[in-house]
């Protein structure tokens, strides 16, 4: 007898093994034309799976979440098939579901064009349209080899290698053309529906090495209706205007260059950005109760040995030997550095909870095709903090820095945040009983801030379990910014203590906690919400005074002596062109505010303000307009004080 457990709580009892399929046609026959998989205990697994014990089942339609996987992964399977019957001798390599979509890689020698990637897809709504069904097969590596050497596909030869002997292989039909694939699929290819599109080309070497050939990779998205797929490439668009890169050259911010890959050469109107964000955070962070420390960019070896570093994170290290043969590395993370402030000096239980925060500059090893702009860069500046404290305190102090880090984002405009809970991963440090103390620590820390959090399984730090703050952006991106890590296992390894109230050594728990993250990427994350079109507090360049005719160019100085007298970060441009040109010119560099002036402003002593993204002027005096913008730059946690 197997007994089926639903998710509603409801069970049934089957004498004999049934498949997917047959237990969604015993409910109904509809339900069984509208099922496209099912998990069995929480794994998605094939309608013609069978189940044969006792287990938890979710019947998956179409239009459920899980099921999106699906439909990329099977539109995966009929684009390889599409580019083998439009392009004879093309191997298949790898196509796996990735974040909104899928891609290939093919080996061919003739390199594929744009346009093709019109007929490839094309060739798949008519594979669609067929309606092919998916079916499992499973052969033995020998079989698989024989079969792949025999068409000419090495690629796939060579990936059975990773097999383990003895184990077989899973071959997933769909009409007369198969693929290697550990699955699941749908039924058939008519349920991917028309909801896709393929996006671009790229090069990628076999299997990530460049030692190896290039293969050519070609992207698409999935989606589970045309609407779904329609707002996603709208996005697509929208991103595109608001690239952060295009706009930080447009705006004069920042570049890259060879020569430094991976780190930012920031221009004057980027760094006064860059520090308003440090300028604010100090001013949050002071008032919540932290001291600022600094600590050295370069560390020997044996620190970093000590504190789990050398072995769990050296690949993204960057490492130099001296002539002494002394070995040191580039700081990774701040935390090591910190936890030498905290024990320079004895430290009572009356010092804690201790709150330690540095705008530490970090380095850290990122492969060249990773780079991505400031959002992925090999040195960066963290708004880092740790907060020294004891067990009983964990509770407290996470719902002062969630609340801390949710009134932040607010001030930047993200209203939408969505916290994620990771607990250990695969590669760590500390004993299990360890890590389940951090663990219920964290985890009752988080319900106690009232939030809600997802949970993401084994996607911890390596030496503790960490709550991710998300945001939420104009245009619906999603992006990890902030965290906060219940840390046991540091202060062990490099012998941080605390004298209590018995007299006796006592470790404390260290709280790692970062509210921007990588201010280089959050620096990114901004331009692109905003679209470069900051609001005036934060703009590095809020007003420039333009004069219409070279007369007024003695009074537009005068307005810029009296807007920078007031705090204002402005300029002014008396170039002999016409006010039209000056107006475009900084209206692409995203000036918040122009004002013009000529002859009638002189005679008035008033000033013609223009907003970018605006076509509408108003005239206002001098002194009030002004006034108002001085209202209107200020920071909102001093506004919040006035």
């Amino acid at each position: 007898m197997i007994n089926i457990t639903f998710p509603d709580g409801a069970s049934r009892q089957f004498d004999n093994p049934l498949s997917g399929r047959e237990l969604a046609a015993s409910i109904s026959k509809s339900l069984a034309k509208k099922a496209v998989a099912i998990k069995l205990g929480g794994e998605l697994c094939d309608l013609s799976d069978m189940i044969e014990r006792d287990v938890a089942v979710e019947l998956v339609m179409r239009e459920d979440e899980a099921a999106l996987e699906l439909i990329r992964h099977d539109c995966a399977h009929v684009m390889a098939e599409a580019v083998q019957e439009l392009f004879p001798g093309t191997q298949v390599t790898i196509g796996p579901v990735i974040e909104n979509g899928f891609y290939y890689d093919f080996a061919r020698d003739e390199p594929f064009r744009p346009e093709d990637l019109e007929k490839i897809e094309a060739k798949m709504r008519f594979i669609i349209k067929r309606n092919d069904k998916f079916t499992k097969e499973v052969w033995s590596r020998d079989e698989t080899r024989v079969y792949f050497l025999d068409k000419g596909e090495d690629y796939k030869a060579e990936l059975l290698d990773a097999i383990p002997d003895g184990e077989d292989v899973k071959i997933y039909r769909q009409g007369e053309w198969l693929d290697m694939c550990r699955g699941p699929h749908m039924p058939s290819t008519g349920k991917i529906g028309s909801g896709f599109k393929l996006l671009k080309l790229a090069g990628a070497y076999w299997r990530g090495d460049s030692n190896n050939a290039m293969l050519q990779r070609i992207y698409g998205t999935a989606w589970a209706s045309d609407d779904d797929l329609k707002a996603y490439l709208h996005m697509l668009e929208e991103a595109e205007k608001r690239d952060h890169r295009k706009l930080g050259r447009e705006m004069d911010l920042f570049h890259f260059q060879d020569e430094g890959p991976g780190v930012v050469f920031w221009h004057p109107k980027g760094w006064k950005l860059f520090q308003s964000l440090i300028n604010y955070m100090r001013r949050r962070q002071d008032d919540a109760g932290y001291v600022e420390v600094n600590t050295p960019q370069i560390l020997d070896r044996s620190l970093w040995e000590a504190s789990g570093h050398w072995d769990k994170y050296h690949e993204n290290m960057f490492i130099t030997q001296t002539e002494d043969h002394r070995v040191f590395a580039l700081k990774p993370m701040n935390c090591p550095g910190h936890v030498q402030v905290f024990k320079n000096g004895l430290k009572s239980y009356r010092d804690l909870p201790m709150k330690i925060s540095e705008f530490g500059i970090v380095h850290r090893y990122e492969p060249s095709g990773a780079l991505h702009g400031l959002f992925r860069v090999r040195g960066f500046t963290q708004d880092d903090a740790h907060i020294f404290c004891t067990e009983d305190q964990i509770t407290a102090e996470a719902v002062k820095v969630n609340d801390l880090i949710l009134s932040i984002y607010k001030d930047f405009g993200f209203d939408e945040v969505i916290i994620k809970f990771s607990d250990r991963p695969e590669k760590r440090v500390g004993s299990d009983a360890v890590w389940d103390k951090a663990e219920a620590a964290l985890r009752q820390a988080g319900e106690a801030t009232g939030q809600k959090f997802e949970y993401n399984p084994g996607d911890g730090a390596f030496y503790g379990p960490k709550l991710d703050y998300v945001l939420r952006d104009a245009i619906g991106r999603e992006w990890q910014c902030g965290t906060l890590q219940a840390d046991f296992n540091l202060p062990e390894r490099l012998d941080a203590f605390y004298i209590d109230t018995d007299g006796a050594k006592h470790r404390p728990v260290m709280l790692h906690r970062a509210m921007f993250g990588s201010l280089e990427r959050f620096t990114g994350i901004l331009i692109e919400n905003h679209a470069g079109h900051f609001p005036l507090w934060l703009s590095p360049h809020q007003v420039v005074v333009t004069s219409i005719t070279s007369e007024a160019n003695d009074y537009a100085n005068e307005v810029l002596g009296l807007l920078k007298k007031a705090g204002l970060q402005a300029s002014a441009d008396t170039r002999n062109e016409k006010i039209n040109y000056k107006v475009r010119e900084h209206s692409l560099a995203k000036v918040p505010v122009i004002f013009a002036v000529g002859k009638r402003e002189i005679e008035d002593r008033t000033v013609n303000i223009r907003r970018l993204g605006s076509r509408d002027q108003n005239t206002a005096g001098l002194k009030e307009a002004i006034a108002a913008l001085v209202v209107e730059a200020t920071p909102p946690d001093l506004a919040r004080k006035i």
